[in-house]
């Protein structure tokens, strides 16, 4: 009897750390501009606490079927959402996510490219920007939140609005690869939506009095059915470890 009570403390105490480590799906969605970081950082999450993403990724906004507010708006369910502030902000008051949740993860600014061995236009100021724009034959944006400005705002602060119709075009992901494959000659998006396409050099950032920094954040879904994970999840991302890996990937820590 002694010797049987003695196994099963034994196999208790095998199975203690598995217990502790037991595997647990998170599921995550998040938009383009905190892709880059995300591929590296989520893995490391998955190895550090040996729960399991799984990952949706769509724009912060508009009105794609893959778009955050959309697929939320359909009833699918995230334990984490990582999108632009913003957007973050309409989902808490839509009651997608959860209020209090909010953790501000990067700061991201917009940059043009080119293809790859062409030349460089000057954007130096905002003079030169706008000649730059006026002076493309094709111009691609994002649907989201980089493209969103160009196309609402920016064009008309800049008095180009007109000028652009004919030959500014919204792609809904990755522009770069549209400014790779010579389908547009200019691309503008978030700087690390760019920094990982081949075939693309990036120009720069838009000049300071023109540039819009947008705020990425994440939350937690208001149906999650993990919300200790999730909130571990967000605490991993917002961690000073994962600072480094943040700036690799043409981004600003938010809490640096």
């Amino acid at each position: 009897m002694q010797r049987r009570l003695l196994g099963l403390g034994l196999s208790g105490l095998l199975l203690a750390p598995r217990l502790a480590r037991a595997s647990t799906t998170v599921r995550v969605m998040t938009s383009g501009a905190f892709t880059a970081p995300y591929q590296i950082l989520g893995p490391r999450f998955e190895a550090a606490t040996g729960h399991r993403l799984a990952t949706a990724l769509g724009p912060s906004m508009g009105q794609a079927p893959d778009a955050i507010p959309q697929r939320l708006a359909r009833g699918e369910v995230a334990d984490v959402v990582i999108l632009a502030r913003g957007s973050l902000d309409a989902l808490v008051r839509a009651g997608h996510v959860r209020p209090g949740s909010e953790v501000d993860l990067v700061h991201s600014a917009i940059a043009m490219a080119v293809r790859a061995g062409t030349p460089h236009p000057r954007i130096g100021t905002v003079e030169e920007f706008r000649q730059t724009l006026l002076n493309a034959a094709s111009i691609g944006y994002s649907s989201s939140a980089s493209g969103v400005y160009l196309s609402t705002e920016l064009f008309a602060r800049l008095g180009i609005t007109e000028q652009m119709a004919g030959k500014a075009r919204q792609f809904p992901r990755w522009v770069g690869r549209e400014v790779a494959n010579g389908v547009v000659e200019l691309g503008f998006q978030q700087t690390s939506e760019l920094l990982p396409i081949p075939g693309i050099e990036i120009v720069g950032p838009l000049p300071a009095p023109i540039q819009r920094v947008t705020t990425f954040s994440a939350g937690i879904g208001t149906r999650s059915e993990q919300p200790e994970a999730a909130q571990a999840l967000i605490r991993f991302l917002a961690a000073p470890a994962a600072h480094q890996t943040i700036r690799e990937a043409g981004l600003d820590p938010a809490s640096a």
